[in-house]
């Protein structure tokens, strides 16, 4: 039910519904709780991260239980503002620099080195949202606005109501749907948002024979676009005589793939990381996961990025590294520029 109005700041409190609990929907949450709003949290998964991803498999064969970092396994910083917060991020001890061994011809790393959450990838969306209303396994299918404030809908039937404001911070062909009613001119801009799918291979294996001695490879060639030795990152489980692996297909062999049975696709992606490491690998476990929007198609053309869209009559917005640029660091500046927009509209305009 719908909570009376405070006053924060030098404005008006506003309810917000966020329906995203990846990177994007973290740092907007969190940054309008802290500007004093208040906010819920809903997500379809059983929690929080988004393609900031870990799958946790126990392993009989070694007694053990490992997080495969299938999602995002690390990512670059490049802005000064993105990298002041990581560096908040590494002294409260939820980001670790990673400096990893690069395989020969791979592209070198922006700034030389990575980044991972840790003890996991969701660990950072955890953090932010620490302390806020958060709903998870609740797959949001609509946003219905009557007179001056929105429901939020799941399964059609009402989940909760009184928001002065929505904020979707989900992959834009999803936010389509929900869009539709509402903005159809967003919802087209969604639709047609160039984001592509890529097959994930995860897995153990005994230690290459070959001696491989790099942890990182982005091959120039072939069906593969990033290949990661998992548990060579900070933080991760390291179990003797093994090697665990994330491997990203490139979204072009994916798209190729993309209906491909999963038994198939892991038996193709397999054989592709042993022609990477030069010579056949004993696996322990593998599987696979399909990841329907990971990337965009290619770098921001020749018009700005929004960086977020913002709808202040309808109170409506919308943010996602789909909307700047693409990556971590996309998603979280994307998600704070709408928080800030709506602040700014609660404020009456004023910054």
């Amino acid at each position: 039910m719908a909570q009376p109005r405070q006053q924060a700041m030098s404005g008006t409190t506003l309810r917000v519904a966020v329906v995203g609990a990846g990177i994007a929907g973290a740092a907007c949450a969190r940054a309008l709780a802290d500007a004093g709003h208040a906010v819920r949290v809903f997500d379809k998964s059983r929690g929080v991260g988004g393609r900031m991803s870990t799958r946790r498999v126990t392993l009989d064969c070694a007694d053990a239980v490992l997080g495969l970092d299938h999602g995002t396994p690390c990512f670059a910083v490049t802005g000064a503002d993105f990298l002041d917060f990581v560096e908040q991020g590494q002294r409260a001890g939820l980001l670790a620099r990673w400096t990893p061994r690069l395989a020969p011809h791979s592209a070198a790393l922006p700034g030389g080195a990575m980044w991972v959450a840790t003890p996991d990838m969701p660990a950072l969306c955890r953090a932010l949202l620490k302390d806020l209303p958060l709903r998870t396994l609740c797959t949001v299918d609509g946003v219905r606005r009557s007179g001056a404030t929105w429901s939020v809908e799941s399964a059609g039937a009402t989940v909760a109501d009184g928001f002065d404001a929505v904020a979707l911070a989900i992959p834009p062909q999803q936010a389509a749907a929900l869009l539709g009613v509402h903005r159809p001119d967003w919802a087209a801009r969604a639709q047609a948002a160039p984001m592509l799918p890529v097959w994930v291979l995860m897995g153990m294996t005994d230690a290459p024979a070959t001696g491989c001695d790099w942890d990182l490879a982005r091959p120039a060639s072939g069906p593969l676009a990033l290949v990661v030795r998992n548990d060579a990152k900070p933080t991760r489980a390291v179990l003797a005589g093994q090697a665990q692996w994330v491997v990203h297909a490139t979204p072009d062999w994916t798209g190729a793939h993309l209906d491909t049975p999963a038994d198939q696709v892991q038996a193709m992606l397999q054989a592709a990381l042993a022609d990477c490491v030069g010579g056949a690998l004993t696996w322990r476990f593998a599987g696979v996961h399909r990841w329907l929007y990971a990337t965009l198609a290619a770098a921001p053309g020749d018009e700005p990025t929004a960086g977020a869209w913002w709808n202040a009559g309808m109170g409506l917005g919308v943010c996602g590294d789909a909307l700047a640029g693409g990556g971590v660091e996309g998603a979280w500046r994307s998600g704070r520029t709408l928080a800030a927009l709506v602040t700014v509209a609660a404020n009456g305009g004023r910054t």
